[in-house]
């Protein structure tokens, strides 16, 4: 028997799927001959049947009736109040479709834990896996991955796959003009963590709404989420010279607060705070927080939402992102005159 002979003898479905770009699923959608298969993608499947000489078995032709109803969820790092809201209101978004979700919750999530997480969904015959993370190299490391299922990320970067998110670029393009449109000048941001990739949507929509305002955009200090982080930028910025602030996320903000405040700046009448994500504290921080609010209730809606487009379409387009909304508060105020 030569090597071509036993490649071909032991070709598999999943062979068939890895060489077409597809699940496992949407090739038994095309041995079925059953709808809801683009012409395009059956073409690909067909082709790559052809070039493998796949012969299906009648357990392979059964495989797409096999409907566990089971969604694997991954979630990455510390419970914090976005992702968390998202995973909860993706859970009751899936019992609503009477589907079942069985999470994996990873606090580091390296190649080794992440590659035991999504091999565990997939024995568990789950028919599809959501990930939510901020981390890019998370990202890339499930992207990489041979799932055999349709992938879903919750993420506000990335390509060549399905992804929901919250416009973070836009979001943050609309903080700073709230800032511009006051009067303010001088406009620093405190930023989440470089390998986050919300953290540099908002950097980059920080730096082009400043730019187009023909105004001077510093390198901005960067956090990592945590309160602490941000009071450790507010004594930072101390000896500059700026009127207001555009924090990453509303934790740091608080913490920014505290460091101005503490060094006798007050705030809005010395410095304009604006935070991002308006969690339920905000509109209760000294002073209340103004913030962009993110609706991360119908972002967890829209993720169970567009899974189930995907289980029906593979090829399915991502949905348009919504913008988070600028809440105003007391934190920002026309700068002071000089």
């Amino acid at each position: 028997m030569t090597t071509e002979e036993e490649r071909t003898k032991a070709a598999t479905i999943f062979d068939v799927a890895r060489l077409a770009g597809v699940s496992h699923q949407t090739v038994s959608r095309v041995l079925n001959d059953l709808p809801n298969v683009r012409p395009a993608t059956r073409e690909r499947v067909e082709r790559a049947i052809k070039q493998l000489r796949y012969i299906p078995s009648p357990a392979a032709r059964a495989l797409v009736t096999r409907r566990s109803r089971t969604i694997g969820l991954i979630t990455t790092g510390l419970p914090e109040f976005g992702p968390s809201t998202t995973a909860v209101h993706f859970n009751e978004a899936a019992r609503e479709e009477r589907y079942a979700v069985i999470m994996a919750s990873l606090l580091q999530a390296d190649a080794a834990a992440l590659r035991q997480a999504a091999e565990t969904l997939v024995r568990q015959n789950v028919e599809a896996i959501v990930l939510i993370t901020s981390n890019r190299s998370t990202l890339g490391l499930l992207q990489s991955m041979d799932l055999g299922v349709p992938f879903l990320g919750v993420v506000s970067q990335g390509s060549g796959l399905h992804r929901v998110s919250l416009d973070q670029y836009q979001g943050a393009r609309r903080a700073v003009r709230h800032l511009i449109d006051l009067g303010h000048t001088g406009i620093r941001h405190v930023a989440g963590p470089i390998e986050s990739m919300d953290a540099l949507e908002r950097i980059r929509g920080w730096r082009d709404a400043l730019g187009e305002h023909n105004l001077v955009a510093h390198e901005p200090v960067l956090g990592d989420w945590s309160s602490a982080s941000g009071y450790a930028a507010g004594q930072r910025l101390l000896g500059e010279d700026f009127t207001a602030v555009f924090c990453g996320n509303d934790q740091m903000a608080l913490g920014l607060i505290h460091a101005l405040t503490e060094a006798g700046r007050s705030v809005p009448g010395e410095v304009s705070v604006i935070g991002f994500d308006d969690i339920p504290e905000a509109a209760h921080f000294t002073p209340p927080l103004t913030t962009m609010h993110q609706d991360f209730a119908q972002l967890g809606r829209d993720a169970m939402e567009v899974m189930l487009a995907v289980l029906t379409d593979e090829e399915a387009p991502n949905p348009l992102l919504r913008v988070p909304q600028l809440v105003v508060r007391a934190s920002t105020a026309p700068p002071p005159l000089r």
